[in-house]
């Protein structure tokens, strides 16, 4: 099938700015926020921790990062459209990788651990433990997802390199 080349670029620059922007969000959480709140006491680390699980629910994060696997969707749909062409495997591997390596992972491992921090009152009994295996096991998922949506940033620039 032949698809519109200007709805494709479209497609396919927007995919990949929403991938980069949405892996630089993840970078900075691995690369420097989760340490800083690893070094306050626990019950300020989860407090804190908690306040950015509830303020990250805005428009503005959601719109890209929910947007972003719209457009991977779109994506995956185009590349299976035009298959052999030069650009469908950048375009279906970008998808891929947003979408399992970025959402799957968010929704799968993320979100759970999100959620048991949200049960918890800082201070109580446990808080301290759940904070220290919250913070290796959230930030070790957080580099699956920063590399992921890095990856697919890559993937669909290359695709409009093709």
């Amino acid at each position: 099938m032949n698809l519109d080349p200007a709805w494709i670029l479209a497609l396919t620059l927007a995919a990949a700015l929403g991938s980069g922007l949405i892996a630089g969000v993840f970078f900075a959480f691995s690369a420097f926020v989760m340490k800083a709140l690893g070094r306050l006491p626990a019950g300020q680390g989860i407090a804190a921790m908690q306040s950015v699980n509830v303020v990250v629910l805005n428009p503005w994060f959601l719109g890209v990062f929910l947007g972003t696997a719209l457009l991977s969707l779109l994506a995956l749909a185009a590349a299976w459209m035009q298959w052999g062409t030069p650009r469908a495997a950048w375009l279906a591997a970008g998808g891929v990788m947003y979408l399992a390596g970025c959402l799957g992972v968010t929704m799968a491992c993320n979100v759970p651990r999100n959620e048991a921090l949200a049960r918890i009152t800082p201070g109580s009994r446990g808080a301290e433990a759940l904070w220290t295996d919250y913070l290796r096991t959230w930030t070790a998922w957080n580099h699956v997802r920063t590399g992921a949506s890095l990856a697919a940033a890559a993937a669909f620039g290359l695709a409009l390199a093709a």
